[in-house]
């Protein structure tokens, strides 16, 4: 019998890219549970039906478009997913937070989530204690908030804005996004307003998707390595709740 993860995906462009082909390859089923589908992407404060968290093996929080802080805006989904996250950590069920799923878990797990004095856009090195874990990179950025590290959490990467990445029990936190490549990149890219709001913080798009293209193989190969990094080790780590 097949081990199950799923993916939530936190609008309709948060594909998996290397991430899904190494989970598939290590012999999970992927299930996507999308809570603010396409259609309601400008009315994001969404009621959605969810399903049973306690019955993976393995839950991955993908990234978002939106505020990991911002109940107002997205309250009727983000405050049941913080409840329910706390309580697949509790569980021991292995948890990857990317980006918003890092700042997410920041917040289930007592660290807090802020918006960052300046965007981080495209490929950047991070500063590793564990490079076996988390490799310098680079690794591709796209957000304007940051997180915390959580009380008792090891922080194990970090950039001169943010920490990057954290593990806590069995739940592994990063700010950065493994699931890039190119073709996930132009579906972020085509969303409304997409390229304006990285042109905005002065990225030149066609020199970001040229280089996108550059470092594709290498980027797939640490997402793939940090598949097997997060499942040989933070998910067999040793419990701890909260």
């Amino acid at each position: 019998m097949s081990k199950r993860v799923l993916f939530i995906e936190h609008d309709h462009v948060s594909a998996g890219g290397p991430i899904w082909k190494q989970f598939e390859k290590r012999g999970y089923e992927i299930s996507r549970f999308i809570i603010v589908d396409e259609e309601h992407a400008k009315t994001p404060n969404v009621t959605p039906v969810w399903p049973d968290l306690l019955s993976f093996d393995v839950v991955v929080v993908m990234g978002a478009p939106y505020a990991a802080y911002d109940d107002g805006a997205i309250g009727n989904w983000l405050l049941p997913q913080v409840a329910k996250m706390r309580e697949v950590h509790n569980a021991g069920i292995p948890v990857l937070g990317i980006c918003f799923g890092g700042q997410l878990m920041s917040r289930v797990l007592g660290g807090t989530v802020s918006r960052s004095p300046h965007a981080e856009l495209g490929w950047y090195e991070v500063d590793s204690d564990d490079e076996s874990l988390i490799p310098k990179g680079p690794w591709f950025q796209y957000h304007w908030d940051r997180f915390t590290v959580p009380p008792g959490a090891t922080e194990i990467a970090r950039t001169e804005l943010c920490p990057q990445a954290y593990h806590f029990g069995r739940t592994l936190g990063l700010q950065f996004h493994p699931e890039i490549d190119s073709e996930v990149l132009d579906m972020w890219l085509a969303m409304d307003g997409g390229c304006a709001e990285v042109e905005s913080e002065g990225v030149v798009v066609d020199q970001l998707r040229a280089e996108t293209r550059k470092l594709e193989a290498q980027s797939n190969q640490r997402g793939y390595d940090l598949v097997d990094q997060f499942l040989d080790r933070i998910a067999t780590a040793p419990i701890r709740t909260i």
